[in-house]
């Protein structure tokens, strides 16, 4: 029976086990030009280091107005590439694969770090005009977003375009795997969900319509992408909005199968994050595998699902996997709190023989592991 430290393949590509770090923002650029720092460096090795099988780096902007807040990273240049280059080699070298979480955050960018206020910032504050489907601006509850226009033809082509030059240089940083972020209210969910989409052209309207966007970003991330290398794409599972005119589970096992088609290997489900009323009512343990479930079951293509959201435990992950209810358990805020979470999970599940504790840590795991 399968277990979370199995090894899994996506196309050629061997994860050690199933165990995932989520991409998670660390808003930790500080010269506000999108290169990593050493916080990147040391956050991301350090998961490596701690067993994870696969480590994804955050939601990584294809172009400077695909930016969440001034400090997120980048990746629309050789520049950035080389800033990466040292990290992708170093996780490789701890026997984990690197990944990267490509992404545009449509009308959500322009605002302050959470931590000083996640404020929307107007391009005399350091932010800029942001892009969407439409000119409806993120409804904040009592300041004015920054400037929201509506993408025209050529702005679609732009974004796509920056997305495929992303995922070369991606590339060439040394990245094996790259996912296309669908979810929580960025740009791509934005097109997919009647909640923000109300275009009357190729890109608004029917549900072909509005999947339109991410199917041609993932097929122009698929296109530089070497063949042997997997492409994830993360989406929202539902909007968590109980209204027919809303983004739904159905639709994202609809949308998987496009998706294969368009050269994706597997779907992080997620969800939420379209509107300030985008959110469940109850986030406890594995709160949105019931999506990924519903996704997997559905789709008619072989597409492989990975679950994110409340695994907190060695046991929760270990249940997943052995129910054969996911591919990939990917987590998040555990990770977090320890980042040696692998090896700790490894030991508690009794599969020491597994991991590979790095001789320099040896010591403090002896008596453990």
């Amino acid at each position: 029976m399968t277990h979370l430290f199995d090894s899994v393949t996506l196309r050629d590509t061997e994860l050690p086990n199933r165990l995932t770090v989520s991409p998670m923002c660390q808003y930790s650029v500080e010269e506000r030009d999108g290169l990593a720092t050493p916080w990147h460096h040391v956050h991301l090795g350090s998961r490596a280091v701690g067993g994870a099988g696969l480590v994804i780096a955050e939601a990584t902007a294809v172009e400077p107005r695909g930016r969440i807040t001034p400090n997120d990273l980048g990746i629309w240049s050789e520049e950035h590439a080389d800033a990466l280059r040292d990290t992708t080699e170093f996780v490789k070298s701890q026997g984990s694969v690197p990944g990267i979480q490509l992404a545009h955050a449509g009308r959500k960018a322009s605002t302050s770090r959470p931590w000083e206020g996640h404020d929307p910032l107007q391009p005399d504050e350091g932010g800029w005009e942001v892009v969407g489907p439409s000119d409806d601006p993120w409804p904040y509850e009592d300041q004015a977003a920054p400037p929201t226009r509506a993408m025209d033809a050529d702005d679609i082509e732009d974004v796509i375009a920056s997305f495929r030059e992303a995922a070369e240089h991606a590339l060439d940083a040394g990245f094996e795997v790259a996912e296309v972020h669908g979810a929580h209210g960025y740009l791509l969910h934005e097109f997919l969900s009647p909640v923000t989409n109300d275009r009357d052209d190729e890109y608004g309207g029917s549900f072909e319509n509005r999947a339109r966007l991410i199917r041609e970003v993932t097929e122009a991330v698929r296109d530089v992408w070497p063949a042997e290398k997997p492409v994830l794409v993360r989406l929202s599972g539902t909007d968590w909005i109980d209204d027919e005119e809303s983004w739904t589970v159905e639709q994202s096992a609809r949308l998987a199968d496009l998706l294969h088609e368009a050269g994706a290997d597997l779907i992080d489900v997620s969800s939420g994050g379209i509107s300030p009323a985008s959110f469940p009512d109850w986030t406890g343990p594995n709160y949105q595998l019931a999506l990924a479930e519903h996704v997997r079951e559905n789709a008619e293509s072989d597409i492989r699902v990975g679950t994110v959201g409340g695994v907190t435990t060695p046991e929760q992950g270990e249940a997943i996997v052995r129910n054969d209810r996911a591919d990939l358990v990917i987590v998040g805020r555990e990770f977090l709190r320890d980042p040696y979470f692998g090896l700790h999970a490894a030991h508690e599940l009794g599969h020491e023989d597994d991991v590979e504790v790095p001789a320099q840590y040896r010591r403090g795991f002896t008596e453990r592991l």
